[in-house]
């Protein structure tokens, strides 16, 4: 079957298979940004954002985001114009392998959109859906917590 996507703000026509999931759909249409792991919805490294919250893409049928705004790690930011999320997860080291580091942005980028100023305790959560065997979960969290704070020095 044909359905229209709207990803990163653009609008794709794709032909799909009734159970194909939507981290396949992504990947095909080049997308990779969102990596695929455990396919269970297990370790959050398929992480995207559709309507605004985050989701495993490893277990959303695409024809259940047909039309439906979504949000994948391409459409964060750009090399040089990167999201303040990104650029302080590398400047405070929160990317190693870089596996989980999609999954982790977009779930922290949600948070922000709905809780600009997160407690500690609030991003720990936010960011709980997401495995990382690199960081130990410090780094990322500094990152968010910066974050929140450059953006409520914007506000």
């Amino acid at each position: 079957m044909n359905i229209k996507l709207k990803i990163n703000n653009k609008y794709y026509s794709i032909e799909i298979s009734p159970g194909e999931f939507l981290l396949e759909t992504l990947r095909r249409l080049g997308f990779k940004g969102s990596k695929k792991g455990c396919e269970s919805g297990y370790c959050g490294a398929c992480t995207i954002l559709l309507n605004g919250k985050p989701v495993n893409s490893c277990m959303v049928f695409t024809a259940q985001a047909e039309e439906v705004p979504i949000l994948t790690i391409e459409g964060l930011g750009t090399q040089d114009l990167p999201d303040p999320l990104q650029k302080n997860f590398v400047e405070l080291g929160a990317v190693q392998c870089g596996y989980c580091t999609p999954g982790l942005l977009l779930s922290a980028k949600s948070l922000l959109n709905r809780n600009p100023s997160p407690t500690e305790e609030e991003v720990k959560e936010a960011l709980g859906g997401n495995l990382c065997r690199c960081t130990g979960y410090i780094k990322p969290l500094e990152a968010v917590l910066k974050t929140a704070d450059e953006l409520k020095g914007k506000g």
